[in-house]
């Protein structure tokens, strides 16, 4: 089964101006990212803008990047929603084009109750045969939150569910059955402290290789250096949450020249105010100077 550790980076989805999907910009920057340092990849997840995306886009999306990076890193299909039919089958057609993994958000919205998660994740399962499933935790977006407990039950119940994208800091910690990945930045050294796989991240479209630094040193048993590069990195992580979601990583990528920073509604352009705060963080961390950018 699919080895999901490590940095991935949880990939924007570029438009162009008109709002089209960008294949070719897709391609480019998924190689950048795997060029970089990253692991793995997950596409069409909440950075990914996961919800303007059709179904026909998302599947051309992976099967893009599987085809530019497919044969160098771990490439994960978000394939969840509130609708558990729609869900399996979004998880079947990932699995038919060839991804490594599914990103499964716990159902938003509707509020199912325990039994009802539990249902979710084994119909999502048994339609996607042996893909191996990433439970994607974050109560702030979806309003119920998967207990650590529900969890263990998930992964004792389900051979494929694997790992959890834990995005509810208050929760975590080792969860039996499940590699932990870190869903938000500021906690992915601390779940590599814990014993975590890794984390899927936002950060590490702009600082791949220190994330991946970190990842090294805290692998190796080197705390004091993991921690030493977090404290470092902190800043960056923080900028990148200025705002919702992917807006403030769409900037920085624009101000580094990566990508355009075309968003679909109801994403927005950062403001003056925000986009001064990515700004400042990517030159304080030597990515970018006054007039161009910085070093890689």
């Amino acid at each position: 089964m699919t080895e999901i550790r490590g940095v991935i980076t949880a990939m924007v989805t570029p438009f162009a101006e008109d709002t089209a999907l960008d294949l070719p910009a897709a391609r480019s920057l998924a190689r950048r990212l795997v060029d970089e340092g990253s692991h793995g990849l997950v596409l069409s997840g909440t950075t990914g803008e996961s919800p303007t995306l059709s179904d026909d886009e998302k599947l051309r999306l992976l099967e893009a990047v599987l085809d530019e990076v497919g044969d160098r890193a771990t490439v994960i299909a978000g394939t969840g929603s509130n609708d558990t039919r729609h869900s399996a089958e979004l998880t079947a057609a990932a699995a038919r084009a060839g991804a490594h993994a599914a990103l499964v958000v716990t159902p938003y919205y509707n509020k199912p109750n325990r039994a009802g998660i539990v249902a979710h994740y084994a119909a999502v399962a048994e339609a996607a045969g042996e893909l191996p499933i990433v439970i994607y935790n974050i109560p702030s977006r979806c309003v119920i939150n998967i207990a650590p407990d529900l969890l263990a039950e998930l992964a004792a119940e389900i051979p494929t569910v694997v790992a959890v994208k834990q995005a509810n800091n208050d929760d975590l910690g080792p969860i039996e059955g499940l590699d932990v990945l870190a869903g938000n930045d500021e906690v992915f050294a601390r779940t590599l402290e814990l014993g975590g796989a890794g984390g899927i991240l936002v950060a590490a479209h702009v600082i791949c290789r220190r994330m991946r630094e970190l990842y090294e040193a805290a692998i190796a048993g080197d705390a004091g250096r993991a921690s030493a590069i977090d404290a470092e990195l902190r800043p960056v992580y923080e900028a990148m949450t200025v705002t919702s979601n992917p807006i403030p990583v769409k900037t920085a990528l624009e101000l580094l020249g990566v990508i355009g920073s075309t968003m679909r509604l109801p994403m927005v352009p950062a403001s003056v105010a925000e986009r001064e705060v990515v700004q400042t963080a990517l030159e304080r961390a030597g990515l970018l100077v006054t007039g161009g950018v910085g070093p890689a």
